[in-house]
């Protein structure tokens, strides 16, 4: 206990003491007043005593609370002064106002009182609000530093996590990253070679693939003839992101003296511990890059998917032995199906709406309901619909996607066309109905993809889906005739996606065209339904008008009028600019009738305009592509040059 509270505890038996002193006082004086007047005189005695007793308790007192009181701030000073982190006041203006000596020790300079807090620390980020982030990490002078705010009582404690985040930086670096390297177009480029050029060519493929493992410290095995995996970690995974995977420039330009180059399609996968999961990842990017076309690396690390490469047009397949595959496959699925629904995506075009109907006369080969979802009819395919409803029989297969939700059930296949992605189809909750899913695609595949499709039939080198429709169709059955006009929709949607069979055309495209016209598909009534009237060619005139070049080779038009127009029109004046001398791509600005602001981009091959839409969250085809984006026309316009400078930045993409 306390001096000072001992001295206390007697100070008040004192007082009782004299209390009963002076009772009894009084008592004996009532007895003896001799012995009363005795007691009394000592009683005094004893008051006086107290009195002075009780003083010099209180000046203890005092000088005991003093010492302390300096004691205490001394060793409070001591202790804050010699913290092993800081501490930082601050005002509303985020201005130092006092810091302790650890502080001195991080920035170097004696004090930073009066300074501002990002003068201090460049980058940094001050929270205003209590739900900000309270937290952020700088590097100063080779240390790095955590940062923690209270923002009410506007303080930041500063502490060095050197040593915990080396740590962790070094885990992460060391964690594994799994790849697989695939020649995706070897049987193509072998073709018609002897054994001593098929060796000869495999030799500098296989060195150059060697030669990049080196460089980047990767181990390689060989799992076939034309594919290797690879093992590596996340410090030489993001050394090979920051050179955009070069072997695939690298694996193109020595084998371009051959009639196809050889091109490579790679796959990595990290961000798991699970062995058999980073299996499954690594395969499904490399699945990815095959599916958008090949020539192009995909990296998948957690959350993130990224793309790289990708500037070449896909190789067409010379064998129809995949195309035979998907036909006995579908056939399969169709006769084990009780309800056949097909639908295409949002806003469909020719090429959707052939498709489907392609898809339907397969189903109704084997005698089975097949029915096309359709929520409205838009400019682009508003002729072709008046052509099918001449043909009652036809027309009726037509449903609303609450139709086809009606008729949901366990053996309902789906059938999804001119399209992968889930947030594109005309009627989503359909694919929630059903784990029968069949996609018949032609565009790259792109990071969305719908999950647990049970046949997938993506060809990116095809000009359209109507042509792979088309394929299927002469394998599906022995004796499949198609009437003039389901004949017609098909043959119209690769009309339209060739552009009159000047882009993206194949040898195939023309056997599947051919196959087409022998089952009565009537190319005049195809001209009749692409024609154009007047309003529409004056309002795409306008919109080219205002093109602009960007880096001399690329045509930008930014539509002025703020009168909505058609994606079909937009598209159209994209088509039309390419046309233009000189013009290697070509961008079409424009507000589209559904309140979106609608981007069409084009180009003869040699600039990737997939990868520039994709950017802005759309997609397509290396030399067509598109995207829809909310905002101003000034505002979109803006953000596509930015994109545009980045990707040139990046990887030459403009080049």
């Amino acid at each position: 206990m306390p001096k000072f509270l001992v001295q206390r505890w007697h100070g008040m038996h004192n007082v009782w003491a004299l209390v009963l002193i002076l009772l009894l006082t009084a008592v004996l004086a009532w007895y003896q007043w001799v012995i009363g007047l005795i007691a009394l005189v000592l009683g005094a005695g004893v008051a006086v005593y107290a009195v002075l007793a009780e003083r010099a308790f209180r000046k203890e007192l005092n000088d005991y609370v003093l010492t302390l009181s300096y004691r205490i701030k001394g060793v409070g000073n001591d202790v804050v002064g010699t913290l092993p982190f800081g501490i930082v006041l601050y005002n509303e203006e985020q201005e130092v106002q006092w810091h302790n000596a650890y502080l001195s020790h991080v920035t170097g300079r004696p004090s930073v009182v009066g300074m501002a807090l990002t003068d201090i620390f460049p980058g940094l980020h001050v929270p205003v609000k209590d739900r900000e982030p309270n937290r952020g990490e700088i590097q100063i002078n080779g240390r790095v530093y955590e940062m923690l705010f209270r923002t009410r009582e506007r303080v930041m404690y500063v502490t060095d996590i050197t040593d915990s985040w080396t740590i962790k930086q070094k885990y992460e670096n060391e964690k594994l990253a799994l790849g697989i390297v695939m020649m995706d177009n070897l049987e193509e480029v072998t073709q018609g070679m002897d054994e001593q050029q098929r060796a000869l060519m495999l030799s500098k493929v296989t060195g150059k693939i060697n030669e990049w493992a080196r460089e980047y410290g990767l181990l390689l095995r060989r799992l076939s003839s034309d594919r290797y995996m690879v093992i590596a970690n996340q410090l030489a995974l993001r050394k090979l992101e920051q050179s955009r995977f070069e072997l695939l420039d690298e694996v193109r330009e020595i084998t371009m003296d051959q009639k196809l180059p050889m091109t490579l399609s790679i796959g990595f996968a990290s961000g798991t511990d699970n062995f058999e999961e980073l299996g499954h990842l690594v395969q499904g990017s490399l699945d990815i890059a095959l599916g958008r076309g090949g020539d192009q690396a995909v990296v998948k690390v957690g959350e993130r998917q990224s793309f790289y490469g990708g500037k070449s047009n896909a190789v067409e397949k010379r064998t129809r032995v995949r195309a035979r595959v998907i036909a006995h496959a579908l056939r399969d699925l169709i006769k084990e199906s009780d309800n056949i629904v097909v639908m295409g995506h949002k806003m469909p075009d020719m090429d959707a709406i052939g498709a489907a109907i392609g898809v339907v006369k397969a189903a109704r080969q084997f005698g089975k309901e097949a029915y096309i979802v359709l929520e409205s009819v838009n400019p682009a395919i508003e002729r072709m619909m008046d052509m099918i409803r001449e043909d009652e029989k036809l027309y009726k297969r037509f449903v609303s996607p609450e139709q086809a939700l009606a008729m949901a059930g366990k053996r309902l296949l789906v059938v999804v066309v001119d399209t992968h992605r889930a947030s594109m189809v005309e009627e989503p909750k359909l694919l929630q109905q059903t784990e029968r899913i069949v996609i018949i695609d032609h565009h790259r595949r792109s990071e969305e993809f719908i999950d647990d499709a049970v046949l997938i039939y993506m060809e990116p080198y095809a000009s359209s889906t109507c042509e792979l429709v088309t394929e299927v169709l002469q394998y599906i059955h022995d004796r499949v005739v198609l009437d003039v006009r389901e004949a017609t929709a098909l043959l119209a949607g690769i009309t339209v996606d060739t552009k009159s069979f000047a882009m993206r055309t194949g040898s195939r495209t023309f056997e599947a065209a051919s196959f087409l016209r022998r089952n009565g598909a009537d190319s005049t009534m195809i001209q009749r339904m692409l024609k154009e009237n007047l309003e529409e060619y004056v309002r795409k005139a306008e919109i080219i008008r205002h093109a602009e070049m960007y880096r001399d080779d690329i045509a930008i038009a930014v539509a002025t009028n703020a009168q909505p127009v058609t994606q079909l029109l937009i598209a159209q004046a994209a088509d039309t600019l390419l046309n233009m001398s000189g013009v290697r791509a070509s961008f079409v600005v424009a507000m589209r009738t559904d309140g979106l602001v609608g981007i069409s981009a084009r180009s003869l091959g040699q600039i990737n305009v997939q990868v520039v839409m994709e950017r802005l969250g759309g997609g397509g085809h290396l030399s067509n592509a598109a995207c829809q984006l909310q905002g101003s026309l000034q505002e979109v316009a803006a953000r596509l040059k930015q994109v545009l400078k980045e990707l040139e930045e990046e990887e030459g993409i403009l080049e």
